[in-house]
């Protein structure tokens, strides 16, 4: 197993104010595989892709450099938990990596408070982290459950957008149209992942289409979820709080906005991955961030995870 390798840890926006137990769950598994994952003193928005690059690229881009600047100071390579920050960081240090007069302006700028990009770090997805540095040999190694006591689960998974594309920039090559990798590192737990209609499909919330058009960017959503209750799936994977966000409250939503077009309403656990991973790895639901306290409501997970904890331990008693 990989030991004593650090990584600088980016939170972005919506894990800190939406989900910060999937915060909690991938330092904790990224802890029990031996990797370290530093805090960044200062970081800001990534920016959001969707929403700033799409007004002023130069902002965006200086926002993004900044970021980057703090990872440089930490020494280590960035790990993101959020498909947006991910697209957003990667695509900013590959653009001044390549265009010598964009780097330029933009370190005119952050020379302004006292920084300056230098090109000395890599943007990592934490997924890219698993799969790649990691590899899928060394997690099976340190899953606790065989063959006759597993999770055995039927997962969805869904990759989302911005952890494939632009492909060309992206690691994973050929394999950024048809990705298998995610399946692998599900099924690496002892899960089963489920193929359904069109898999790689967008969930719906990207480019700020949730905050625009919330109906037509649910109606994706709720395409995506028939399809993947048709394949007979027990939960949903996510990498990615934002389309986190929209497979769970989008849930919620899609039962009141289409409730004369659905057959029935939608309660599909949706679990992000480091979760999953630290239940295979031998962590209790607690320490994932899967026990919420009943009386809370109004804040995440909207749909219930109690249909998922129950399977889990039906399968590890049997």
């Amino acid at each position: 197993m990989v030991q004593d390798k650090k990584y600088s840890l980016f939170l972005g926006c919506v894990i800190p104010n939406r989900y910060p137990f999937i915060e909690a769950a991938t330092k904790k598994v990224f802890q029990k595989l031996g990797i370290t994952l530093v805090d960044m003193e200062g970081a800001s928005c990534c920016p959001a892709p969707g929403v700033f690059r799409g007004f002023d690229i130069d902002t965006w881009l200086i926002i993004a450099t900044r970021n980057l600047t703090i990872a440089e100071n930490n020494n280590y390579d960035i790990a993101t938990m959020c498909n947006g920050c991910y697209g957003s960081l990667l695509e900013a240090d590959h653009q001044l990596k390549s265009d010598v007069e964009k780097r330029n302006m933009v370190n005119y700028h952050l020379s302004k408070v006292n920084r300056s990009y230098k090109g000395s770090i890599k943007v990592k997805h934490i997924i890219e982290i698993l799969y790649k540095d990691i590899g899928l040999d060394k997690i099976k190694n340190r899953v606790k459950y065989g063959r006759k006591n597993k999770l055995d689960l039927r997962i969805a998974v869904h990759y989302g957008c911005h952890l494939l594309k632009p492909s060309e920039i992206r690691p994973w090559g050929k394999d950024s149209e048809t990705p298998h990798f995610l399946d692998d590192l599900v099924e690496a737990t002892g899960c089963k992942s489920i193929n359904y209609l069109d898999k790689y499909r967008c969930c719906g919330a990207a480019g700020a289409v949730r905050s625009a058009f919330k109906e037509i960017s649910l109606d994706f959503t709720r395409e995506k979820l028939t399809n993947m209750r048709a394949a007979g799936v027990e939960a949903i994977i996510t990498v990615c709080p934002f389309c986190h966000l929209q497979f769970d409250l989008g849930q919620i939503e899609i039962n009141k906005i289409f409730k004369d077009r659905i057959d029935a309403p939608f309660n599909i656990p949706v679990i992000y991955y480091t979760q999953l991973l630290g239940l295979a790895l031998g962590m209790n639901p607690e320490e994932v961030g899967l026990i919420k306290d009943k009386e809370l409501s109004g804040v995440p997970p909207f749909i219930s995870i109690e249909p998922f904890l129950t399977k889990i331990g039906e399968k590890l008693e049997g």
